[in-house]
């Protein structure tokens, strides 16, 4: 008998990159729970959710931390976004 259980809540957006930037929404603002693992944030089609697409990089950085910016994204891994423009910081 399993001692974890996952919760599955399920949001319809239009298409992978809305559902993307919605999940990173969702999961950033759930981060303060310490019960939730957004670096492990995935989305899916509604009649294919075997198929996930990751939100996160979620890369291990020097000292332990992840990587937050978006799956697949260019440049080097950032711990943390710039407040007011959404992008990476420097």
């Amino acid at each position: 008998m399993t001692d974890r259980y996952v919760i599955h809540l399920p949001v319809v957006v239009r298409d992978v990159e809305a559902a993307r930037r919605l999940a990173r929404v969702v999961a950033r603002w759930t981060a303060i729970l310490p019960q939730t693992d957004p670096g492990e944030t995935t989305v899916s089609a509604e009649d294919d959710q075997g198929v996930r697409h990751r939100v996160f990089c979620d890369a291990r950085l020097p000292g332990g931390r992840r990587c937050v910016l978006p799956a697949d994204h260019d440049g080097n891994c950032a711990r943390r976004l710039r407040p007011t423009t959404g992008r990476p910081a420097s």
